[in-house]
């Protein structure tokens, strides 16, 4: 019995928070109901390319990333039949999720005060692009967020740089799903709902943390810093003599290690280096030590005797090079699932374990309104 089975969770959201929050608790065994357009489905299912399949022009790599464990109802909000099914199936649910425009579903009648009427154990989640405040009614995306927010601010070398994926996106779902999970828990014992808000920019301020904190403390921004950590020395990449190294010494101990694996112990005990605030107050003389002796050796060679040393370091990986990782195909993560219009295909699954058991795919991304009419007794 996976933990949330029997959950209901009707899905109003689309792009990526609201849906990465249905996912994770799709994947912990919620029944998700995904509501979408009739004729145009969430956004992502025409991000693209890549897409795979002919039918319907093929499904969105994108929107096959995020929607795993779900099913989809095709229903149009702008009739008043849509509305009626809807307010049913809410009447019906445990949890709906919802990142409309602040206040948008209020206006037609799917609001939290309206639906806690008929239902008043739902728990009611609003993903917004801001919280309470000058902004409140602003809508949030992404890369706005993160230019915004503060991790452009930090991240990259000469050029702020976003990350590679929609992080703020991805967080605020996670934050969500939390949420959602802490009024389950709350509703247990006491019958009633509540209407949680997870704003993106205040979700995307909060995991600042340390950076956050060193500015609030000291009124200093040391701004980005590239691979390299502001008060962790040597915590960074480097070059070997084919591709970059990643290495992660978090004490001094770990430290001393290093220096015996690249056969420069008395680098431990040089009171420039002896300790981490001493090696943060001469860091670029400490680089530029190990900088040389890393570009003796491939890789490879250096994580293998770095890591017999005990001290954390690792390859810079190409997405090829994750998914050919040992661990990788041996983990379970990694899914080959049926699709009803794009056929055999591999997925990632859930990375959380239960019981010692990698959470299963019990149902492949679903295809437009596949599901429409199989409301599974909801209303």
């Amino acid at each position: 019995m996976l933990p949330l089975e029997g959950v209901r969770v009707l899905d109003l959201s689309r792009v990526l928070a609201g849906p990465y929050a249905t996912m994770m608790l799709a994947d912990l065994g919620a029944d998700v109901l995904k509501i979408e357009h009739p004729e145009r489905g969430d956004d992502t299912r025409h991000w693209g390319p890549p897409f795979v399949g002919s039918e319907a022009g093929g499904e969105s790599a994108y929107f096959l990333s995020i929607n795993r464990n779900k099913r989809s109802v095709s229903v149009d909000l702008k009739s008043e039949a849509g509305l009626e099914k809807v307010k049913k199936l809410a009447a019906g649910a445990d949890v709906l999720v919802e990142n409309m425009r602040r206040g948008a579903l209020a206006k037609i009648g799917l609001g939290y005060e309206v639906l806690k009427e008929s239902n008043p154990g739902l728990v009611y989640c609003s993903i917004t692009g801001f919280g309470p405040g000058k902004d409140e009614d602003r809508p949030g995306y992404d890369f706005l967020i993160q230019a915004r927010g503060g991790i452009m601010g930090i991240t990259g070398f000469d050029e702020p740089t976003k990350v590679g994926v929609a992080v703020a996106d991805m967080v605020c779902g996670l934050q969500a799903a939390m949420a959602i999970l802490a009024a389950l828990y709350r509703r247990a014992e006491t019958g009633g709902g509540a209407h949680v808000e997870v704003p993106l920019f205040e979700s995307q301020l909060s995991w600042l943390a340390n950076r956050a904190q060193e500015y609030l403390v000291s009124g200093e921004d040391t701004g980005r810093m590239g691979n390299a950590h502001p008060s962790i020395v040597p915590y960074q990449t480097f070059h070997t003599s084919d591709k970059p190294l990643a290495l992660a010494v978090g004490n001094d101990s770990q430290f001393a290690n290093l220096c015996k694996a690249i056969d420069r112990p008395k680098l431990a005990g040089d009171e420039r280096f002896a300790t981490n605030p001493d090696r943060v107050a001469n860091r670029e003389e400490l680089v530029a030590i190990l900088q040389e002796e890393f570009r003796k050796k491939t890789a490879d060679e250096w994580v293998e005797e770095i890591r017999e040393a005990g001290v954390p370091c690792g390859p810079v990986n190409t997405l090829a090079d994750v998914f050919s990782d040992e661990h990788v195909l041996s983990s379970g993560i990694l899914r080959d699932v049926e699709h009803p219009a794009a056929g055999m295909l591999k997925i990632l699954a859930s990375p959380v374990l239960v019981d010692g058991e990698r959470l299963p795919i019990r149902r492949p991304p679903p295809t437009l309104g596949q599901h429409t009419g199989e409301d599974g007794g909801w209303s």
